[in-house]
């Protein structure tokens, strides 16, 4: 295609923006009761009076980041409200310095760049919270990819402990409900906090999400209801993810254009629906710790080549054994000189994957070696291992690096 046809008016998206999954429309439906929830969390900081900090947690797509940013914005809509708040995408600023840096920067610019320490930083924080009892409502997105959690953690709720009147909120938003096993005792010990976790959307309410966007983001009669029906039912089974739905809708319709349509057609539905499908594992594995991939990809070695132990199978699903997988797991590791985790934690390994939609989990009952777990991946096993070949050892799709020793 030539640029002038990139810049011809659209013959489908009216306005293409409100297909995004990161567009935060004024009404988000199916989330009053979690909006709610929010707000009344955050009632006592807007009023100038320490609450208590809050953990929200879902799997991608559930609408946590659309509804805290809703209920941001209505707070800055508010004249009287005494609390300033600092959003923070953890993804960017994924350190105990940058968050700092950016709440620093949020509200006092002009020292931000100065080049000071964290201490300097928290020093200055602190003076400016008790300069007239403000509170400082930080939301922390994605919170669990902080490298230096522990110590993030202890340095805002100190400050708690060293100033008089004001104080600190923290609203943590999170894929992993288990994230907080990692904090320290002391860490863990100051929070004090209320926790919301969001369920994934149900096909009719994804049906109901899509239309709206829809009804907005298209022209007129560029679209059906069956096809709506088709990516809302595709997006349940992916876990009730509505950021898969309104990728799958907004690439569906950018092919039917490339096509030469004029609306939106099943086929190129279809198609959109396999490719996000792909973008969907990827996106799952690469905000995984480390340990938990190393987990994984001894359960995609495992499915393809098996193990030890006889793995098990129904002429069409491959079961694998808790402890072999384990075992695999062990090998990965010491063959990366990381330190093997207990079984204990390989156990909420496992629950962390389940929940993300990754692989699934049996109890075997009596019999079958006694009691124990069985494990089915649950993607294409080719697809996940390229994925986490390339996020664990650098290896390339198309294989231009050597394949790691250790892989096998």
């Amino acid at each position: 295609m030539a640029l002038n046809d990139f810049m011809k008016e659209s013959k489908i998206f009216e306005k293409r923006e409100y297909l995004s999954p990161h567009y935060t429309p004024q009404k988000l439906i199916y989330r009053e009761k979690e909006i709610n929830s929010i707000e009344k969390a955050l009632a006592p900081s807007l009023k100038g009076e320490r609450g208590r900090n809050l953990f929200i947690y879902g799997k991608t797509g559930t609408g946590k980041t659309s509804c805290v940013k809703y209920v941001v914005k209505e707070i800055a809509e508010i004249p009287s409200a005494k609390a300033k708040i600092s959003y923070v995408n953890c993804r960017m600023y994924n350190s105990r310095f940058r968050v700092l840096s950016k709440i620093v920067s949020d509200h006092m610019p002009t020292y931000a760049k100065r080049g000071y320490g964290a201490i300097d930083l928290y020093e200055k924080l602190t003076n400016w919270i008790e300069e007239d009892n403000k509170i400082l409502v930080v939301v922390l997105d994605e919170i669990d990819v902080i490298k230096d959690l522990d110590d993030l953690v202890y340095t805002l709720t100190r400050i708690n402990s060293d100033i008089k009147a004001g104080g600190v909120t923290i609203v943590g938003i999170s894929n992993r409900v288990s994230f907080k096993d990692d904090l320290d005792p002391r860490s863990l010990s100051s929070l004090y906090e209320t926790e919301l976790v969001f369920p994934p959307y149900y096909a009719t309410e994804l049906f109901a999400i899509l239309r709206d966007r829809a009804a907005h983001g298209f022209k007129k009669s560029t679209y059906d209801d069956e096809i709506l029906h088709f990516i809302a039912a595709t997006a349940a089974k992916e876990g009730g993810d509505a950021r898969f739905s309104l990728k799958v809708l907004s690439k569906a319709a950018e092919l039917s254009e490339e096509r030469g349509f004029d609306h939106l057609t099943m086929k190129e539905a279809q198609e959109a629906s396999r490719m996000a499908e792909d973008d969907v594992v990827y996106d799952m594995i690469s905000v995984l710790p480390e340990h938990q991939k190393l987990v994984l990809y001894a359960i995609t070695l495992l499915t393809n080549s098996g193990g030890t132990y006889k793995k098990l199978t129904d002429g069409v699903d491959t079961y694998l054994f808790s402890g072999e997988v384990y075992n695999r797991y062990k090998s990965l590791a010491e063959g990366l000189h990381k330190e093997p985790k207990s079984e204990r934690w390989y156990r909420k390994y496992l629950s962390e994957l389940y929940m993300q939609g990754l692989i699934l989990t049996y109890e075997s009952g009596k019999g079958i070696r006694g009691h124990t777990k069985l494990i089915k991946l649950i993607h294409p096993q080719d697809k996940t291992k390229e994925v986490l070949e390339r996020d664990i050892f650098g290896v390339q799709q198309h294989g231009d690096r050597p394949k790691p020793e250790v892989l096998d």
